[in-house]
């Protein structure tokens, strides 16, 4: 007897529905874990708020856009983070409906819901839900533009400019990658008939000027600034070690996409002998244009973000793994076929959740056990509201204004400008990244300068001495981790800058 899960035909009957069952039930797992175990903000997520808290029109990380964004979510949660790690699942959110609904045009609604699946088994282990950033913001607009891509030039919606002038001119504010994406989508349009139809529409050249004066801001900036959107090219000699590393970088693609693999595989027709027996999931024959469109931005990105970053030296792919690998599934749901057969359909619910799962439970054990087995701090563990909070007391008790500015130690310096007072920024060791304070401005308006103190004397290190000269030591202050272990208890060293008069 044919057995046929209730979820499968939730899939033929109501596949809008399982799209936003199963992005949603995402976001609210990141968020549940998110407020039950952060203490302080993943990744560089601190710094993307001390720098949006500045609202510049750009800085040495790129436009401002997505520093703007974290600044007005922090502010309007009443200085929390959970704001941020919503906005940031609203992203992710957005990022899988646009998809689906591209899918839908491409392979109809049955087999969209396999391509949005799928996608979501490659993004859980390549880019991370919750640090909200540039990397996060630009993957909704990166979604849509394709989506709006796709109906200006396979369905000749006119009425798609709009939307996708908009969706351009953000995504320039977003990343610096934004520009070779670009690129990618007028390339594609010309190599195309259809595409060279629809760029040489009247319609094209009033998108072109909502992208300029959305963008003219970030622009005139890096003209004054005289700041490089990309590092000067290597040398000749060092050529053959980029190779290497951009071959790395591409093969990192190629695992985060390790996901895809395995449900296929599980899916596949090798061990099971009853073919016949295994529910169908259809489609109508795809358009050829359709099948260019989607295999050429599913490999296209990729090949060039990992060309550009290997050239470069950068540390990721440009654009983010969360760009380049978005049409990975799509384009594997469009190589498997007008009919796809779901085998053994509990193992496959069963790998998938499991893949979908694994992130999640690897940050709770990273958590809760790495304190106990290592040395290493876990981050995510630090106390940032109560270290925050005492220094923000501290220096209105001893000054009797609010705290204006913090310094020190990176780290710590950046999780107290989180604090209730929003104090500013500097540090001191690499003052160029921020730019809006100086040492001279620093001692002028007073502030807090903290290190990570080794003893109860509290004697700053000498890199922090050297800066601050005449510091007076205060009694180091004493946090707890959500999780100690055989770590010890935070001991900060700090000291106060008194605000000097006009």
């Amino acid at each position: 007897m044919r057995f046929t899960s209730l979820v499968i035909e939730l899939i033929r009957a109501r596949p809008r529905l399982v799209v936003w069952l199963v992005v949603v039930l995402q976001a609210l797992l990141w968020l549940l874990v998110s407020l039950i175990l952060y203490r302080s903000p993943p990744g560089d997520l601190a710094s993307v708020l001390a720098l949006g808290r500045e609202y510049r029109v750009g800085t040495d990380l790129g436009p401002p856009l997505a520093f703007w964004l974290a600044d007005i979510a922090f502010r309007a949660a009443g200085n929390h983070m959970f704001g941020v790690y919503l906005l940031a699942q609203l992203c992710s959110i957005a990022t899988f409906w646009a998809l689906y609904l591209l899918a839908r045009a491409a392979v109809g609604g049955q087999q969209a819901v396999l391509a949005v699946l799928l996608t979501m088994t490659v993004l859980a282990f390549s880019a991370p839900g919750l640090e909200f950033g540039p990397l996060i913001l630009a993957r909704p607009l990166w979604a849509l533009l394709l989506l709006h891509s796709w109906q200006l030039i396979a369905q000749n919606r006119r009425n798609a400019w709009f939307a996708w002038s908009i969706e351009a001119g953000l995504l320039l504010l977003t990343t610096s990658a934004g520009i070779a994406l670009l690129a990618l989508v007028f390339g594609f349009g010309l190599a195309t008939a259809r595409g060279r139809r629809a760029l040489m529409s009247f319609d094209a050249l009033f998108a072109l000027l909502v992208i300029i004066v959305l963008a003219l801001p970030y622009l005139i900036w890096l003209i004054r600034a005289d700041v490089s959107i990309l590092p000067h090219l290597p040398a000749v000699a060092d050529l053959s070690g980029r190779a290497v590393h951009g071959t790395e970088l591409l093969g990192g693609l190629l695992l985060a996409s390790l996901g895809i693999a395995i449900v296929s595989a599980f899916n596949s027709g090798w061990f099971d002998r009853a073919q016949e027996e295994a529910p169908v999931i259809f489609r109508p024959p795809v358009d050829t244009a359709a099948r260019d469109f989607v295999y050429f931005f599913a490999f296209a990105p990729a090949l060039l973000g990992c060309l550009i970053s290997g050239l470069y030296g950068l540390d990721h792919v440009v654009g983010g793994a969360g760009i380049v690998l978005l049409m990975s599934g799509l384009a594997t749901i469009i190589a498997c076929g007008d009919l796809i057969r779901l085998r053994r359909q509990r193992t496959l619910r069963t790998v998938w959740a499991a893949i979908i799962l694994a992130p999640a439970f690897a940050v709770i054990l990273a958590t809760l056990f790495i304190p106990w087995t290592t040395t290493s701090e876990v981050t995510t563990s630090l106390p940032a509201a109560a270290i925050g909070q005492f220094f923000d007391d501290s220096f209105q008790r001893r000054t009797n204004q609010r705290l204006s500015a913090v310094s020190g130690d990176a780290q710590l310096a950046t999780l107290i400008s989180l604090s209730p007072a929003r104090p500013h920024l500097l540090l001191a060791a690499q003052p160029e990244r921020t730019p809006w304070l100086n040492l001279d401005k620093f001692n002028q308006t007073g502030g807090v300068v903290v290190w990570r103190a080794s003893d109860t004397d509290g004697t700053p290190p000498p890199e922090i001495a050297r800066l601050f000269p005449g510091l007076a030591p205060e009694v180091p202050q004493v946090f707890e981790r959500l999780v100690n272990g055989r770590l010890p208890l935070l001991r900060i060293g700090w000291a106060i800058v008194r605000p000097k008069g006009p």
